[in-house]
């Protein structure tokens, strides 16, 4: 039987791999996508700056607790067995394929399943306000903004100005995504560490962000690069935005961790309905990719329920064990 903290650390390792490499792109995505041509390590300098930040305050301001009070109900587990390992396991295979899973359903989960419920219709919403934001958004600004961006290119002047505008964009963004998922990766973690807990985990995480960089998003950037004109510094500066604004709106509604991989579909999704509608470009391969989209994240709430079977079965020793006894235990 290994030992609970060395499980504890290699489980922290994993999902810090594992919710970096699939749920960072989300927020990162546009802004990877938009600056290829600059030098990997200085976008990674840039999003290191604000993590580092962001994961310091919030340490400082709870009294060591990183993860914002998202984690209050998701107590550490006793003991912590060997079979917690598999969540991050499971979400790292699952990231290489290129399936945006949620990562919040992957391993919140199985610390505290009875709150399986909630963390579901909170994401739910968060996918129906990010989407009809989107939507309501880009069929009003389409014609002026997104219809210009595609036919006209954009000038050396210009571009300097949304080169600072998406940079501003972007740090907002990436600082209130990491205060949803900092649970994520956390939750191997006691609700409350250390300083020297604070420096080795900063320094696990930040290797893996570097990582991400160098390797320009891995295979969920394909998500980002197939949705329109997303490669234009001005779309991607409007998207981060909102998207930005839908997580600070989820963020005050309530401290329950939540899907941001179904707030960042819902919003890929209106998005391009509602520039294919206004471009009259709305076809059936838009509708089948928007659909696909959605039916990974769906398959990975799927693997995540059933993973919390396993998990309960090695852990109580039960094999035919009620789904809805599950969730509600």
């Amino acid at each position: 039987m290994l030992n609970p903290e060395i499980v504890m650390w290699v489980g922290f390792i994993l999902a810090s791999y594992a919710v970096v490499g699939n749920d960072s792109i989300q927020t990162l995505g546009t802004f990877i996508n938009s600056n290829g041509k600059k030098k990997w390590y200085v976008l990674w300098a840039f999003a290191g700056i604000i993590l580092t930040g962001t994961l310091i305050y919030g340490w400082y301001i709870n009294n060591g607790d990183v993860s914002y009070a998202r984690l209050s109900k998701y107590p550490m587990p006793e003991p912590m067995a060997w079979y917690y390992i598999l969540p991050p396991l499971v979400l790292m295979f699952i990231t290489r394929v290129g399936i945006p899973v949620s990562t919040s359903f992957m391993v919140l989960t199985f610390f505290s399943p009875k709150n399986l419920n909630d963390m579901m219709f909170k994401s739910l919403l968060g996918y129906i306000v990010a989407f009809a934001g989107a939507f309501i958004v880009y069929l009003i600004i389409t014609n002026w903004v997104e219809k210009k961006f595609l036919s006209n290119g954009i000038t050396n002047k210009s571009k300097k100005t949304w080169t600072i505008l998406q940079w501003v964009a972007t740090g907002f963004l990436w600082s209130q995504w990491l205060i949803q998922d900092f649970a994520n990766i956390y939750a191997y973690l006691p609700r409350k560490i250390s300083f020297n807990e604070l420096l080795l985990s900063l320094t696990i995480i930040l290797s893996m962000l570097a990582y991400i960089f160098y390797s320009k998003g891995g295979a969920i950037q394909k998500i980002v690069k197939s949705k329109t004109n997303t490669a234009d510094i001005r779309s991607a500066t409007i998207v981060d935005f909102i998207y930005a604004l839908v997580l600070l709106y989820f963020k005050e509604l309530n401290n329950l961790p939540m899907s941001t991989t179904w707030v960042f579909i819902g919003l890929l999704a209106g998005r391009e309905l509602a520039i294919r509608v206004r471009l009259n470009n709305l076809s059936g391969a838009t509708w089948k990719n928007v659909g696909a989209d959605l039916a990974k994240v769906t398959l990975g709430l799927v693997v995540s329920i059933a993973l919390v079977f396993l998990i309960r079965w090695m852990a109580d020793g039960q094999i035919n064990l009620p789904l809805i006894g599950l969730i509600t235990r």
